[in-house]
């Protein structure tokens, strides 16, 4: 099982977190317009796949709007955000901060990041994703794979932005 920390704290997690050279699963999460999308429907394109807790927090919020203004001018990547928040909170975070090139999405219907082990299973956070960022390829297997060490942590963006 990973395992990462809150503010020092270690939690468990789910299962074991993807690992580079490993085929991402489909996933089925929904979109801010309730629609459903798919991780299998994406291949042909490189996807920066976030998953986080929550986007009413400071460091989730950083991230979903570092990610996005990096990669702004890249049409050839797909920003994709997951987390369990509803869909309306993640439409009305990204209607607020001007965000348009990001894909959010909510697990909150098919509880399918429990497919790829990032849901703490303890500590007061447990039932929400923790904090990582995967690059998937075109094949959709995972060239880059970064579980931050502690929840707190931001994602190492420069690392992960080298893989697109």
């Amino acid at each position: 099982m990973s395992k990462t920390a809150l503010k020092g704290t270690p939690v468990s997690l789910n299962g074991n977190t993807p690992i580079v050279g490993s085929q991402f699963p489909n996933l089925r999460l929904i979109k801010s317009d309730l629609s459903v999308i798919e991780t299998k429907d994406l291949a042909g394109k490189k996807i920066v796949f976030n998953y986080m807790p929550s986007v009413d927090t400071s460091v989730c919020a950083l991230q979903l709007s570092q990610f996005t203004n990096r990669l702004k001018d890249n049409s050839d990547v797909i920003n994709l955000f997951a987390s369990k928040d509803l869909p309306f909170a993640l439409g009305r975070f990204c209607a607020a901060e001007g965000i348009e090139n990001a894909i959010t999405t909510s697990d909150f219907r098919f509880n399918d990041l429990k497919k790829i082990g990032v849901m703490m299973t303890d500590g007061p956070l447990a039932g929400l994703a923790a904090r990582g960022t995967l690059v998937i390829d075109e094949n959709q297997t995972v060239i880059y794979a970064e579980l931050t060490n502690d929840i707190v942590d931001e994602p190492n963006y420069d690392e992960a932005l080298r893989f697109i």
